[in-house]
């Protein structure tokens, strides 16, 4: 066994169906009295309710959480921050409003306590990301890692079925990729199996019912194990496209990692043989060669749409992805190759198998 560095976030975990009524109690627990809820507009209404749950320790909602986190944005919700007397964000959504959270505490070091109410895992990161001229770039703060995250299973029962299979896909592409990640560990691959071996069971679940919260419960286990390697280990190629697809052409964040994966996953098929010999098991296929149709199989079994060109990519788009991820690359276990690559994005901007 090679030698490995393992460092535990730390992170206060709450995990269960309905979880997310103890709030107030976990908030007072933790000293909090002076509370800002943060929401998307499209959550604004579920925020009122909860600022309704927490009384007099909530000084309102702030519904102005987008996609990609743009700098603008950021800097409003800091300013709005430092005017009122808050000692706590609040997080009730997706990576859009943890996102917003984190670039206020990178700020202004305010504590963070996250209430996810999609898989995409930015709740168990010190990893933040914010877009401006259309470049997304990202960085890792301690200061920006939420004190307390609170999984409910329950808050789940709302995601559309396109919604929750994308939010699931692009867990499932942190826990992949932390298999061939370049500082990986055997605690971290472990974590990252179980993750895609319960996302992979969970989704086609919810696909047929949205109000199986069996499988909402396990689905969110396997988002919570996806976070924690997103979290421990660095990423790779699928995370460069991925970042690229939504800072430069704004891109929806989980349809664009949901489509993509399948892809960067054949380009490193190659690249890590024990990583892609776990996951050809995890995933139930005979070899690593099928590792990225099996994914585009998924993806086809849960109706996400397949195609990059159907969620805003230009026709233009792949030739200019590759460059960008050519000329500015995150670590990848295999060198990056701007020809496969462009036609392989030229294969995800038409929904083609990757293989």
């Amino acid at each position: 066994m090679q030698d490995f560095h393992y460092k535990a976030l730390p992170i206060d975990v709450y995990f269960g169906q309905g979880k997310s009524a103890q709030v107030q109690d976990i908030l007072l627990e933790y000293g909090y009295r002076q509370v800002l809820i943060l929401t998307t507009p499209g959550q604004k209404e579920a925020g009122e309710l909860l600022s309704k749950k927490l009384g007099q320790i909530s000084v309102g909602v702030y519904p102005h959480a987008v996609m990609h986190v743009p700098v603008e944005v950021a800097d409003k919700a800091v300013e709005f921050a430092k005017n009122n007397d808050i000692d706590c964000c609040l997080a009730l959504g997706g990576g859009s409003t943890i996102g917003l959270a984190k670039a206020i505490a990178l700020k202004t070091n305010l504590p963070i306590v996250a209430i996810p109410t999609t898989y995409a895992g930015s709740e168990m990161t010190p990893i933040y990301g914010m877009t401006e001229n259309n470049l997304k770039t990202t960085g890792k703060d301690t200061y920006v890692l939420p004190k307390v995250v609170i999984y409910d299973p329950e808050l789940n029962l709302t995601l559309p079925a396109q919604i929750s299979a994308c939010s699931g896909m692009n867990a499932m592409a942190h826990a992949v990729e932390a298999l061939y990640a370049e500082n990986k560990n055997p605690i971290i691959s472990l974590m990252a199996v179980e993750s895609i071996k319960s996302l992979k069971a969970a989704l086609p679940a919810i696909a047929q019912d949205l109000t199986n919260i069996e499988a909402r419960q396990q689905a969110t286990y396997g988002a919570w194990l996806a976070g924690v390697c997103l979290g421990s280990v660095g990423m790779a190629i699928h995370h460069k496209i991925c970042h690229t697809l939504g800072g430069s052409f704004n891109l929806p964040h989980a349809q664009a990692h949901a489509i993509t994966l399948a892809y960067s996953v054949h380009y490193n098929r190659h690249a890590d043989n024990e990583a892609m010999q776990r996951l050809a098991e995890v995933l139930q296929v005979s070899s690593r060669e099928d590792v990225g149709l099996a994914i585009y199989r998924l993806n086809e079994s849960l109706g996400i749409k397949l195609a990059l060109k159907d969620i805003g990519l230009p026709k233009d788009g792949p030739a200019k992805v590759a460059r960008i991820v050519c000329d500015s690359p995150y670590y990848n276990p295999r060198d990056y190759n701007y020809k496969e690559l462009k036609i392989l994005l030229d294969k995800a901007y038409a929904g083609l198998p990757p293989a």
